[in-house]
């Protein structure tokens, strides 16, 4: 389909992978046989939302398997056009919080920099697609130095995160430019980056692309592994190559109904990141965007998970479990309960065995 395959140079040359990225119903029945049923279905919800994969990514899909858990993560479902009345076209009132185009500041020391709206891959369950793949043209110089120029002027902004779409889809001297000019501020002490690569198109990890970040560290990188059978590899290699490059790497999964909305799951995914030296970081619930639905799990699924892992495997393989809470909320923990009672006197507290335990108050 492709031409290429596995072992051609061209498949590991990340701009061959994005630039054949598969963006239409006809294309992708090439790869993995669709009915025609199947592909009506896929362009009407294309009329609304738009798809991409790589090459790669969708070469990680099982044409035989109908609930695949690469294929519910990228491609497109007649689930998403159906409307509900809590569905919200800016879940997290990130408009609001703008104070200069692609700029989010919620948080005093930390800012959301939004400098592409492009992806390798249009995430079927991402928070952001009322933005991110309606524009193909790049983001202009003069709307990147409005946002650098904001965060200069902010003292207070000590954190920044580089996100969008998908940074790492920039050139490394687009990305340079970016970064060189966020170091040169004083107050700004991290600079982060928000990424899906790895996972999606991880011949992107370039030797070039990870010197060219060394230069601007202390550099902070989390991308966004969502089920086992995507730590291939291919991207257990990219993510050893951040690390190895001194980069701290982390992950933030999102709770997917039917995709990883198990103990099980979750579990091996938590282990098998960190088998990659990939911290994990959050465990979203599903954000309450335009044609998620479907993607949404009771939060009691989320907060039983998170049960399950503790006692069972190593406290830093287990994510924060939280909610982006709608209205602009900001993260919010929602763990299990361990406290049973507590007064000026003792803790009364349940492991996660169920046992009971005082502990005094000094």
């Amino acid at each position: 389909m492709f031409g290429v395959n596995e072992e051609s140079p061209e498949w590991n040359d990340w701009h061959w992978q994005y630039n054949n990225r598969i963006m239409d119903a006809d294309r992708l029945s090439c790869v993995i046989g669709l009915s025609e049923a199947e592909k009506a279905d896929i362009s009407v919800c294309l009329e609304r939302f738009r798809m991409a994969m790589t090459p790669y990514y969708a070469s990680l899909i099982d044409p035989d398997d109908p609930n695949d858990p690469i294929r519910a993560q990228a491609v497109p479902s007649v689930n998403e056009t159906q409307p509900f009345p809590w569905d919200m076209a800016d879940p997290l009132n990130e408009d609001i919080a703008s104070p200069v185009k692609n700029m989010v500041h919620r948080y005093s020391d930390r800012a959301l920099f939004l400098v592409t709206q492009c992806c390798s891959m249009y995430c079927r369950h991402c928070t952001r697609r009322r933005l991110v793949g309606e524009e193909d043209d790049p983001i202009s110089d003069e709307e990147i130095n409005e946002s650098i120029e904001y965060i200069r002027k902010k003292p207070e902004i000590r954190d920044v995160l580089v996100s969008g779409g998908d940074p790492l889809t920039l050139s490394d001297d687009r990305l340079e430019t970016i970064f060189s000019q966020l170091r040169e501020i004083e107050h700004v002490e991290i600079i982060r980056i928000g990424t899906r690569v790895p996972v999606t198109m991880p011949m992107r990890v370039t030797s070039a692309l990870l010197s060219m970040l060394k230069k601007y560290q202390p550099i902070w990188i989390n991308t966004h592994f969502n089920h086992p059978t995507e730590l291939t590899r291919e991207s257990i290699k990219a993510c050893a190559e951040i690390v190895d490059a001194g980069i701290p790497l982390g992950n933030q999964s999102v709770l997917l109904k039917g995709i990883n909305d198990n103990t099980e799951t979750i579990k091996a995914l938590m282990l098998g990141l960190v088998k990659a030296r990939v911290r994990p970081y959050y465990l979203y619930q599903c954000d309450m965007s335009v044609g998620l639905h479907h993607f949404r799990t009771d939060v009691r699924t989320g907060i039983k998970i998170i049960g399950d892992l503790t006692g069972s495997i190593t406290g830093f393989a287990i994510p924060k479990f939280v909610i982006d809470a709608p209205g602009g909320g900001g993260k919010i923990p929602i763990n299990p309960e361990y406290i049973v009672s507590i007064d000026d006197e003792k803790v009364v507290m349940r492991n996660n065995l169920g046992q009971i335990y005082e502990y005094p108050q000094p």
